[in-house]
């Protein structure tokens, strides 16, 4: 196929070739490449022939909530009755990061013979000890670093094991993804029918986009036939999700801010058991409800997120190269704080609040060289758990051992001599052009074969060189969005919009020459269609 020469240059510019652009199923990585895939998948099926009760054990977050919708409709798949199977999910306030031991009296009580862990166990050895002296048997599905040594169990199926070297794809799998890649090795056993597991890839998408992984490899295919299968839905729960949340594209966007927030809101502010339940669910009445306490949720996850951060900044942020805050915050909303005080101050976040007496919990939040994983291993003495990713953790610890934790987090990171860490939260551009005639629809159109955008493959960025100002004026209700018409060196013009602009681009003025970095998009009026672009910077030193 013929492409355009600027699209060419993109596909260049991101080491892309044609197999990207037309990715195929069947080109999924061997899901047995995992470690332990194969006693995990023996294990099931014993299970399943056997009739024991199965305990599924996930996490509150939208990559936990899917990967345990995955892991429970693969096991109905492969045979297991609905009374076979048992959810459960950690509760946030109550349990904090990874297992709770309350796991043990849920087992106990629901005479469960296997339990098996989705998006979390990696780092909870203790617990599966509990457990496996009480008779139990675990099977660990979790893709977080590996923060100590390996639980005992009958399978530990992690792409971050470091005792086994696996596939580059695999590695960056969410924890929904990797429980899509068990149902696919259970159709390959034969327990489940070929071809039913696809419809398990719009909980796959769901999770592996709301949980930042990289839009590339294995997860390159998983979202592109995930937003097929979102797009058909019938599930009731997703459906009514989507109308209230105004869902009119499947899209990376309509996933990570509009359907994701409202599935986290559920474990943020009360239980993912909503979440989970609306994900499940077959009655079109539940659904509604669930979707209406979803969007109340969200509205009040705002109202909180944003009264935190109005606090913080008045009370002033401390100049350590790593931001520490604490407050009587809601906990549900800590991993917001530390995100949006990282992304404003360019520098890696904690925010913490009293939990419980004298114990804090909280959420870091980091970009670049600065691996928060590995922070916490350093940190280990002064916090009692804590875990997650290079980029995104959770952590807990006595209040008394806060100033210890603030400090030494703080001399590990001078330590490491990381330079010039700004540079990663830097808006690139994908292309330079002086003339417009090359965004045109055809172009637009070649574009949407790299959809869906993210991690890894994000909304390409176009720079405008020297352009001239012919229209300038705000718009909308306050006043806060601004509208520009620019015209290259050929006089042709382009329409630019910024939503929520900064104040100082309403003093641009018709008739400056600016450099514009934009991202073009595609305006449907009238049943005319043409070629605008969303601004991200102007003026700006590239």
């Amino acid at each position: 196929m013929r492409y355009s020469a600027l699209f060419l240059k993109l596909l260049e510019k991101r080491g892309f070739e044609e197999d990207f652009l037309y990715p195929k199923y069947e080109n999924l990585a061997d899901p047995f490449l995992l470690p332990d895939m194969k006693g995990a998948v023996g294990r099931i099926e014993k299970a399943i022939k056997e009739g024991e009760k199965i305990l599924i054990y996930g996490d509150y977050d939208v990559d936990g909530v899917t990967a345990t919708a995955i892991m429970r409709e693969a096991l109905l798949m492969a045979g297991a009755s609905a009374e076979q199977i048992v959810t459960m999910l950690p509760n946030r306030f109550t349990d904090g990061y990874g297992m709770s031991t309350k796991v043990v009296r849920r087992a106990k009580e629901g005479r469960v013979g296997l339990i098996i862990t989705v998006d979390c166990g990696s780092n909870n050895g203790e617990v599966i000890e509990v457990l496996s002296g009480e008779g139990f048997e675990v099977v660990v599905t979790d893709h977080h670093e590996v923060m100590g040594e390996l639980p005992q169990c009958v399978a530990v199926v992690n792409p971050k094991r470091k005792d086994i070297e696996v596939e580059k794809g695999l590695k960056c799998l969410s924890g929904a993804g990797v429980a899509f890649f068990l149902a696919r090795a259970l159709m390959l056993r034969g327990l489940i029918l070929e071809g039913q597991e696809k419809w398990l890839l719009d909980f796959a998408m769901i999770g592996t986009i709301c949980d930042a992984m990289k839009l590339t490899g294995e997860n390159r295919i998983i979202c592109k036939f995930g937003g097929i299968v979102l797009a058909k839905t019938r599930r009731k729960g997703l459906k009514e999700l989507m109308k209230i949340a105004g869902v009119k594209k499947i899209d990376a966007d309509a996933i990570g801010f509009q359907i994701g927030p409202r599935l986290n809101a559920a474990g943020r502010m009360e239980s993912p058991e909503l979440a989970l339940r609306l994900l499940t669910t077959d009655s079109g009445v539940e659904a509604a409800e669930l979707a209406e306490k979803l969007e109340s949720l969200n509205a009040e996850r705002k109202r909180q997120q944003e009264s935190a951060v109005t606090t913080i900044e008045k009370q002033g942020v401390p100049e350590e190269p790593v931001i520490v805050v604490s407050g009587d915050w809601h906990e549900g909303v800590l991993g917001i704080i530390a995100g949006n005080l990282t992304e404003k101050y360019k520098k890696p976040s904690f925010a913490l609040t009293e939990a419980e007496d004298g114990i804090v919990k909280g959420s870091g939040r980091s970009f670049g060289e600065f691996n928060l994983a590995e922070a916490l291993a350093h940190c280990g003495e002064h916090l009692l758990g804590g875990g997650g990713h290079a980029e995104a953790c959770g952590v807990k610890l006595e209040r008394a051992k806060l100033a210890d934790f603030k400090r030494e987090v703080n001399d590990y990171y001078r330590s490491l001599k990381l330079k010039n860490q700004e540079r990663f939260l830097e808006e690139q551009e994908d292309l330079r052009l002086k003339k417009f005639s090359a965004l045109s629809l055809d172009f637009m159109g070649e574009l949407q074969l790299l959809e869906p955008f993210g991690e890894g493959n994000p909304e390409p960025k176009i720079l405008l060189e020297n352009v001239e100002v012919e229209y300038a004026d705000r718009m909308g209700a306050q006043g806060n969005h601004l509208k520009l018409t620019v015209r290259d060196q050929n006089g042709e013009r382009l329409k630019l919009v910024a939503f929520r602009a900064r104040e100082e681009w309403f003093e641009i003025n018709r008739g400056e020459i600016i450099s514009v970095l934009t991202t073009p998009m595609v305006n449907e009026w009238n049943g005319v269609s043409s070629v605008e672009g969303r601004i991200i910077k102007i003026n700006q030193t590239f």
